[in-house]
């Protein structure tokens, strides 16, 4: 599985910006697929019906291997290409954006267009929450209820995320660990419950961890 760094899902991102009475607005969203992506672009172009350009790019895949980009209107290589541009140099993927423009009566020439949607698309990004998708180790831990109380402190000490936990006969908890913390969890919870524990491996998941700036 590939870490990667994305905008996170079920929100629409946004920000504002004018520039010699143009004005541009920008929406971010997370997306996984190419119909996805088409659809977030439709949803703005049939929001913002009556625009004078709805300029879009959008960057898929863990590697960011599928990339489009799209001037609608704009002369060749001033307004989508700068968004996909933008889109790389903030490294993410499984990301659309759609900057809208209100054309306000004074030209911006190729290098002022350039320079805006960039700018707009930089704002969006700013605007938006970002994660990083991150490779975690899924463990099945079953342990006697004597030790749950010391297990769990431990846990929260830890900052370990806990997914599930299931009281029976005896408590099994399924866990999510950074690959690097696995051998010193199992370290540490030999000495906590003196080797009563049984552990097991379920598989890696990619979790979303927000990204601080």
């Amino acid at each position: 599985m590939e870490n990667f760094k994305t905008v996170a899902d079920g929100e629409i991102f946004n920000a504002a910006y004018e520039v010699n009475k143009s004005k541009f607005l920008t929406h971010v969203r997370h997306v996984e697929t190419e119909g996805e992506a088409r659809d977030f672009v439709l949803l703005i172009r049939k929001k913002y019906f009556d625009a004078t350009h709805n300029c879009s790019a959008w960057i898929l895949g863990e590697r960011g291997d599928k990339q489009k980009s799209n001037d609608d209107g704009e002369p060749g290589g001033t307004a989508g290409n700068p968004i996909l541009e933008t889109i790389k140099k903030n490294e993410l993927t499984n990301c659309a954006i759609v900057v809208t423009r209100y054309f306000g009566g004074i030209k911006l020439g190729a290098g002022g267009l350039i320079r805006a949607y960039s700018h707009s698309a930089a704002l969006g990004i700013a605007n938006s929450k970002l994660v990083r998708m991150t490779t975690f180790k899924k463990i099945s831990l079953t342990l006697e209820y004597n030790f749950l109380a010391t297990v769990e402190n431990y846990l929260r000490n830890k900052k370990i995320r806990v997914a599930n936990t299931d009281y029976a006969d005896v408590v099994t908890q399924e866990l999510f660990l950074l690959p690097e913390q696995v051998e010193p969890f199992l370290l540490e919870l030999n000495d906590l419950t003196a080797a009563n524990f049984l552990y097991e491996e379920l598989g890696e998941v990619l979790i979303p961890v927000e990204v601080l700036t």
